[in-house]
């Protein structure tokens, strides 16, 4: 079975883990720290604080931001639903807009038409679907005009860039995940980056019990730290991260052109000044559950990202969202279909997946 995502890793990461292992240092360390320094300066923030998971570092940051019970944060219901978890978890409550059914992505002009009737909105929370970077100039301005806070789900997009500026860089804060299926992994793990000097002070007493030393609690907190052989395995990771990216893009571009002439698929749009990292290369297809079966058949591994808009979960509607008509995003649910660009793909396979997918579609005109 060729697998939809692999993570890549080496003799290298093998060696940084072991040497943590061998000085019998496992908690958050010197290696934690310097792959906190090394992360902010690749990506362009003064400060970045390396989390447990990417779900971890989403709270925190929601945390940091102060929201709570009244708050509304305006997202989009097309993501992972961790992205909406952490907003509940402070007691605010999400928003959605609907999404750009070409990108996936949050609509800019459906969220302004929330925005300028709900003045309980306190920020805008975009995700980068898939690794392709939202409309940033689109969302800045939004921010700045309905005076709310801009902040980034960048979890599937390390290495995407709009208006070549790496994203998680826009607004006050972003968070990265490092779970396997990402463009770089530390097993598991998150990062919040950010200029803000404050926000990075709560954050990082919130992911350490809320005490700036030991037995100095200041606020409320939890363990949500990264550990030394995660760590260790980043820094090598973030080194790789540029090529593994445009290992993707290479995979991606041989797609576009087998892809793009079969009527029945719309191959992944990518908008002016976007970058796309291409965590996830991701079709619109007819016949989507058909055409999965048949790829299954061959051996090749897929994912539906994502089955159900977030406001159609069961446990959302219990929420009261159930009354949401969002029909961009419940459409895209029952048409998306990611098939494997990982790095670890051969030419060989490359071309047995664009063969099955043309010969389903052959087959059935």
């Amino acid at each position: 079975m060729i697998p939809v995502a692999r993570p890549i890793l080496g003799v290298e990461e093998k060696n940084a883990v072991q040497e943590v292992l061998a000085s019998g240092m496992l908690a958050s360390g010197s290696r934690v720290k310097e792959f906190e320094e090394k992360f902010a300066q690749k990506f362009g923030a003064t400060q970045a604080i390396a989390t447990s998971s990417g779900t971890t570092s989403l709270q925190a940051l929601m945390f940091g931001l102060g929201l709570g019970p009244g708050d509304r944060v305006l997202t989009t219901p097309f993501t992972f639903i961790a992205t909406t978890n952490s907003i509940l978890g402070t007691g605010a409550r999400p928003v959605f807009a609907d999404i750009d059914p070409r990108s996936f992505n949050l609509d800019p002009e459906q969220a302004e038409e929330i925005l300028a009737r709900d003045s309980s909105i306190k920020a805008i929370l975009v995700v980068h679907l898939f690794g392709l970077p939202c409309l940033m100039a689109d969302f800045e301005y939004l921010a700045q005009k309905y005076g709310v806070d801009l902040i980034e789900d960048a979890a599937q997009a390390h290495g995407a860039a709009f208006a070549e500026r790496y994203v998680g860089n826009f607004g006050r804060a972003g968070m990265f995940s490092f779970y396997p299926t990402k463009n770089m992994t530390t097993g598991e793990g998150g990062m919040v980056v950010t200029s803000d000097d404050v926000l990075a002070k709560k954050i990082r007493l919130y992911i350490n019990h809320g005490a700036s030393e030991r037995y100095n609690h200041k606020q409320m907190g939890y363990n949500y730290r990264m550990t030394e052989m995660a760590g260790a395995m980043g820094l090598v990771q973030l080194k790789r991260l540029d090529k593994f990216v445009a290992t993707r893009r290479t995979h991606a571009q041989f797609y576009d052109q087998k892809l793009g002439m079969i009527p029945e698929v719309e191959i992944p749009y990518i908008p002016p000044q976007c970058y796309h990292s291409y965590n996830l290369y991701t079709l619109r297809c007819q016949r989507r559950d058909e055409l999965q079966n048949h790829l299954k058949e061959e051996g090749i591994g897929t994912g539906i990202h994502y089955p159900r808009g977030l406001h159609q979960q069961p446990y959302y509607k219990e929420l009261g969202f159930g009354d949401y008509s969002l029909p961009k995003a419940e459409q895209a649910g029952q048409e998306v279909l990611s098939i494997p660009v990982h790095p670890g793909l051969n030419n060989e396979e490359l071309q047995k997946i664009s063969r099955a997918i043309i010969s389903f579609y052959e087959a059935r005109r």
